[in-house]
């Protein structure tokens, strides 16, 4: 990709425009990382840009705002004109733009760490800003007026808090303290966005530190009040001596990195519902009744707020519904227990299980049983083929209806009990139900 990109570079400088690397792409290279995405800034306009690179100049949606997209190679790339952003609107977008100069294009932007060019042919940094030395002490500093900066785009924000947790980094005094004063804001911002940054903090190298920078800029308490109201949700000592339920998610978020995004939210909500269900009995103990079922409809409510898929909602959702159920294992029939492993969330549950486990009591000793009996079974022991269906009890005289269901579950639960493995095992256990009923019918008559 870089190649391709230094290619786009080449014939700018070459038709004699100024043409650099831009933005985050130059502080992954900075740190050593290979970027995700190549963007480039140039003194060509638009209109020029257009005319280098003809039919490889693509997506021009963004033309208004000085941005082409140019095709090289299998890539696109993000080709932008130096500009200047002339006023703010809705805290997103500039109310206008005008072209400009390097050094006033990198005045703009957002955090000194992705102000800075890189010219790939002379292999030279151009930084106008302070990025490279912020890079090297690890601090996130807004460019300039860090109030002007997130009244300009008050998403900048979050992305502050991402790019400190993704990278390590701490934020700058003036740029925090500008945060936690203009947290207020975020309500302006569409929840889409809002999420798209929340699933990068969440998923990544340290999800706990995101949650805490949330938390301690006000940001959680817009964005997130049913988390930020788990504070000084007190919890039983003998089951959490870690403290409150705010800080029991704390430590279970400690225990992910770069996990999949279904864990984290599933991480993040299972005990929301603790909020609403705590109460306290005569003797002064603590319960939570129903509080998984409850966290499960808020956590539905939370997500389809953010504008989650259906798909991942109902992921997450069934993770919180079912994330008490893993306490009853030990005295679960061995069917029941094998339907839980056939679950398509149980490897999510499981390790939400495991995480739960090590942010409580550290007790994890369900978690090493279903281990062990997951190991035993084979695809076809948790899941064998069905032994009889529905016409066969019909031949067998029973009428088509709900007790044709009740049934075949019976009979299911008996092949999964290892009880019966054949056809005929289960049509004489089917016989053998239709003929007791029977009885029982006769008895009741008399």
């Amino acid at each position: 990709m870089r190649e391709e990109a230094i290619r786009i570079v080449r014939i700018l400088q070459k038709a004699g425009f100024i043409a650099f690397f831009a933005g985050g792409c130059v502080r992954d290279i900075l740190l050593k990382k290979e970027p995700h995405d190549i963007d480039i800034a140039t003194s060509a306009t638009p209109d020029e840009i257009q005319n280098l690179f003809q039919e490889k100049a693509t997506g021009l949606t963004g033309k208004s705002f000085g941005v082409i997209r140019v095709k090289s190679g299998a890539h696109f790339f993000e080709v932008a004109t130096f500009r200047t952003d002339i006023g703010s609107e809705g805290g997103r977008w500039p109310q206008a733009i005008k072209f400009s100069t390097p050094e006033e294009d990198a005045l703009r932007r957002d955090f000194t760490i992705n102000g800075i060019f890189y010219d790939p042919l002379a292999n030279k940094i151009i930084d106008y800003v302070g990025g490279k030395e912020d890079i090297e002490k690890k601090v996130i500093r807004a460019i300039g007026d860090p109030q002007k900066r997130f009244e300009e785009d008050h998403l900048r924000m979050l992305r502050a808090i991402r790019f400190a947790v993704s990278l390590g980094f701490e934020i700058e005094e003036k740029t925090w303290k500008a945060i936690q004063i203009s947290a207020h804001n975020i309500i302006h911002i569409s929840a889409e966005r809002i999420r798209e940054e929340l699933d990068k903090i969440f998923t990544s190298s340290n999800p706990s530190r995101g949650l805490d920078l949330l938390d301690q800029s006000g940001l959680l308490y817009i964005i997130l009040p049913e988390i930020y109201n788990l504070h000084g949700v007190e919890q039983p000592k003998e089951f959490h001596p870690e403290g409150d339920a705010f800080n029991h998610v704390r430590l279970l978020l400690s225990h992910l990195h770069h996990p999949s995004l279904e864990l984290s939210l599933a991480a993040l909500f299972h005990d929301v519902g603790k909020a609403v269900t705590f109460s306290r009995d005569t003797t002064g103990q603590i319960h939570f009744y129903g509080h998984e079922i409850v966290g499960a409809q808020i956590t539905e409510k939370i997500m389809t707020r953010l504008r989650y898929s259906k798909d991942i909602i109902k992921k997450v959702v069934e993770c919180v519904k079912n994330h008490m159920s893993f306490k009853d294992v030990p005295k679960m029939k061995k069917s029941t227990l094998k339907k839980l492993i056939l679950r398509p969330t149980f490897p999510i549950e499981l390790e939400l299980h495991r995480i739960d486990c090590l942010s409580s009591h550290g007790n994890l000793s369900i978690y090493n049983f279903l281990n062990e009996i997951k190991g035993q079974y084979t695809a076809e022991n948790l899941a064998p083929p069905k032994l009889i269906t529905g016409y066969d009890l019909i031949a067998l005289g029973i009428q088509p209806g709900k007790r044709v269901g009740e049934i075949l579950e019976l009979i299911r639960e008996a092949q999964l009990e290892d009880k019966i493995s054949s056809r005929t095992e289960a049509l004489l256990m089917a016989e053998d139900l239709v003929r007791n009923e029977q009885v029982k019918k006769i008895n009741n008559f008399k």
